[in-house]
């Protein structure tokens, strides 16, 4: 497991985090438009935007620095967020998929690989993208379920589906 940046991967966290805000403005395209998340249509695009670029913008400080509490702190807000914003929980989960899924896709277009040895580097890398959005969903969904919980008991209104 990289525990700090390497030339290489320190370059691909590089290339995510200058380019955060057009990484989220794809993704919020897609997550606004995609028939697994209609909910994010009556979000605010400009808030959703702010979430999206922040994953981007901070991914290298949550891959290499000890920041677990950090990890679940954000993701456990977000899904509490969402229950109180009315999305159901599957479409939460559908949009930190393809928040992932964007990600690897413009690594991939990229193509910063060009010898073996970085070839492995950004299969190491993808693996640890993937464990990070593992916990983003586990940490949402149990945001998500504590504050359906709470809510539960304060008689207040549940999620729509």
């Amino acid at each position: 497991m990289i525990h700090e940046p390497q030339h290489f991967s320190g370059r691909l966290v590089s290339v995510i985090e200058n380019h955060a805000q057009k990484l989220a403005q794809d993704t919020v395209k897609k997550l606004q438009s995609s028939p697994r998340t209609t909910s994010y249509q009556r979000l605010s695009h400009a808030e959703l935007s702010w979430r999206v670029s922040q994953v981007y913008e901070n991914l290298g400080r949550w891959l290499w620095q000890n920041t677990e509490h950090a990890i679940q702190a954000w993701y456990n807000e977000l899904g509490e967020k969402r229950f109180n914003e009315s999305i159901p929980l599957d479409e939460v989960l559908w949009a930190l998929n393809m928040t992932k899924h964007q990600l690897m896709d413009y690594l991939d277009a990229c193509a910063l690989a060009d010898s073996a040895i970085e070839l492995y580097r950004l299969k190491e890398f993808d693996r640890l993208v993937g464990q990070f959005f593992d916990r983003a969903v586990c940490y949402a969904a149990e945001g998500y379920e504590r504050e359906a919980c709470l809510r539960g008991r304060d008689g207040a209104a549940t999620t729509a589906h």
